[in-house]
């Protein structure tokens, strides 16, 4: 699944943000199907903050250049000083997708308006493990 995961959100990889996404969203959606009779919800959240650092390292990466990412920065509402210091780091890709320059800015409502959808959301929707359902021989699930 992880290698799965990297092949859609690699840095060189050209496609834009929101294509990885849907190709991420696909994967995603098949693979929580798959095991929605699993009790992994703890994983899920594990893997998603996984994920996320993923997208916001590919982010970080589409912007390229400093002036890019200054301008990023300020339109997501960081003040100009701020993202002038930001935009320059001189931190690695990886780093600066766990950091709070891009936590903060690049959030999870942030891609969630570019069709992000979580494991661990799918996993809610779809698993008969978080709720109490009966199977069509009138048992109950618990």
């Amino acid at each position: 699944m992880k290698r799965k995961i990297k092949e859609i959100t690699r840095k060189t990889n050209p496609a834009p943000i929101r294509e990885k996404i849907a190709k991420l969203n696909y994967l995603t959606r098949g693979w929580v199907n798959y095991f929605k009779d699993a009790h992994m919800q703890q994983k899920l959240i594990k893997l998603d903050t996984w994920v996320r650092s993923r997208l916001r390292y590919c982010i970080w990466k589409f912007w390229k250049k400093p002036d890019r990412r200054k301008r990023a920065y300020i339109r997501m509402g960081i003040p100009y000083g701020i993202a002038y210091s930001w935009s320059r780091s001189r931190m690695g890709g990886w780093a600066i997708a766990r950091s709070p320059m891009m936590r903060t800015t690049v959030t999870l409502s942030r891609l969630k308006r570019a069709g992000y959808r979580s494991f661990s959301e799918i996993y809610q929707n779809v698993s008969p493990v978080l709720e109490n359902r009966l199977i069509p021989n009138g048992t109950l699930l618990r």
